[in-house]
């Protein structure tokens, strides 16, 4: 005598579903537009869960490429390393995903900022060379740099 269980009323298990907010739409596409130009940059006032945060848009091949010119300045052998990490990261993607085209048709997820500074809270103004923050986390942003 043997037992079977039967399995075909087990349901699957259900995929995980992740959501975020949703990025805003214009500044998706001023960032889109602003990775067409690799030199190109705009400056920018934004707000965000850490307070405000002003300095220049650029493109992401535009921060890989200042990423790896600022690491190739700092002594030991671990910053070369570093220095090409950014690039190492998107060439993972795109061999995950084997698609280069389909990536670049995707609306940005991230900004990419140059000579920023954050104002937040109790701290003093803090000077960063270079920031990349999530699009999802701008609640909002204008044009241009406080005066």
């Amino acid at each position: 005598m043997s037992v079977s269980a039967d399995t075909s009323a087990t349901p699957a298990p259900a995929a995980t579903v992740i959501t975020e907010p949703l990025p805003d739409l214009q500044l998706q596409l001023l960032i889109q537009l602003l990775d067409r130009d690799p030199r190109s940059s705009l400056p920018l006032t934004l707000t965000h869960p850490g307070g405000l945060l002003h300095g220049d848009v650029i493109g992401h091949e535009q921060w890989k490429a200042e990423w790896a010119r600022s690491l190739r300045q700092v002594e030991g052998e671990g910053a070369n390393l570093l220095a090409e990490f950014p690039e190492t990261v998107d060439q993972g993607v795109r061999e995950l995903h084997g698609q280069e085209g389909a990536e670049a048709a995707r609306l940005p997820r991230w900004i990419h900022l140059r000579d920023v500074t954050l104002l937040g809270g109790a701290m003093s103004a803090v000077s960063l060379p270079l920031w990349r923050g999530r699009l999802a986390d701008v609640s909002g942003w204008a044009l241009g740099r406080p005066q």
